[in-house]
């Protein structure tokens, strides 16, 4: 794995502050990647699944909701969800409030490829890639064992107690979460995370995004298309600008966040030991030139060293293994060095049939 980025790392946020009236060449994506704004009637008519969770845990009728957001978009918006509403305005305004500070200050935590872990605005390691308009802070958080507690922010002050006190009740929300997944498979409540390599195991991380105004939001992406390679995500997003765009056939529908909801969406790793049951779904980010947007996205995650394939019960002779295993250190690694890249990490494990 490389160990140092193969251009200098330039802050966007820097960027935008210095008034640049248009969007420099190295952030302006090809054609036929750059962002729809303008959707047709029938498409903004159509919203990603709200599920108020006081009427999904333990009930029938619950499972078959969250399979069939599962099955049909990879996404759903949570309500009643358990993690307090207060920790997520404040751990929220922590970290705009962190990437206000001088630049100077955010470089003290500066990342690099081998890890991520830090500071930094650009994703995968290939020389002259087009870049995304966004900034960024990445975090190890499970296992506990990993942590480095010298990557985490001093400032401003509280953050690193706001850090741990919300990925503990995210954390929380994961555990329950996986297990509701389980059931909807028809699986154990258990055997989802067994899969996964069990609670004390598994890995997780959270990475808060930060997307500066953007003098031509029409040329680039904050967060090109990808689908995200772990397990699950619980994504808090910024309260005020929308700015989440999830595939939709061969269109984009742009989500517009419940008040206090948390986004929820399929991982890779989900899909594989699902057997394609449940999809983990392209998505992207717009950027605007009015206002900057901040969200937090927890990755709940595999154990590292085992392989991930498809779980026994949901293979059957009409719906053969359709993925080859592979270890999620190893396919996190292809994803680090190659950056977002739609669903061809995923697409490259498809047995051939």
């Amino acid at each position: 794995m490389a160990t140092c980025w193969p251009e200098p790392i330039v802050s966007v946020q820097s960027l935008s502050q210095t008034g640049v009236p248009t969007v420099p060449n190295r952030y302006v994506k090809p054609a036929h990647q750059r962002p729809v704004f303008n959707t047709t009637q029938s498409d903004a008519e159509m919203e990603i699944p709200v599920l108020d969770m006081d009427d999904v845990w333990g009930k029938p009728e619950g499972l078959r909701l969250v399979r069939s957001a599962c099955e049909e978009w990879g996404f759903f918006q949570m309500v009643n969800h358990g993690v307090n509403h207060s920790l997520m305005e404040s751990v929220r305004g922590a970290w705009r409030e962190f990437f206000e500070l001088p630049l100077d200050e955010k470089r003290k935590y500066a990342n690099s490829p081998d890890t991520y872990e830090g500071y930094g605005s650009r994703l995968g390691v290939v020389k002259d890639a087009k870049l995304d308009w966004s900034d960024y802070f990445f975090l190890n958080y499970l296992p506990s064992s990993i942590r480095n507690p010298s990557k985490w922010p001093s400032q401003p002050p509280k953050i690193r107690e706001l850090i741990k006190e919300y990925g503990e009740e995210v954390r929380t929300l994961c555990e329950r979460l996986i297990e509701t997944l389980s059931e909807s498979l028809g699986l154990e409540p258990d055997h989802l995370m067994k899969a996964l390599g069990g609670e004390d195991k598994v890995g997780a991380s959270l990475r808060t995004n930060f997307y500066p105004k953007c003098p031509q939001p029409q040329l680039t992406l904050g967060l090109s298309s990808h689908s995200d390679p772990g397990g699950i995500t619980i994504l808090l997003p910024d309260e005020k600008v929308a700015g989440l765009q999830v595939r939709r056939g061969d269109g984009w529908i742009t989500v517009k966040s419940v008040p206090n909801a948390l986004i929820v969406n399929i991982g890779d790793q989900i899909q594989i030991l699902s057997n394609g049951i449940y999809k983990s779904v392209e998505h992207q980010v717009i950027v605007n030139s009015g206002m900057e947007r901040v969200s937090l996205a927890f990755f709940y995650n595999p154990r590292s060293d085992i392989p991930i394939g498809p779980i026994e019960e949901l293979v059957t002779e009409n719906r053969p293994a359709l993925y080859k295993p592979i270890r999620f250190d190893e396919y996190r690694s292809l994803i680090r060095q190659k950056g977002p890249c739609g669903k061809n990490q995923v697409d490259s494990l498809l047995l051939s049939r």
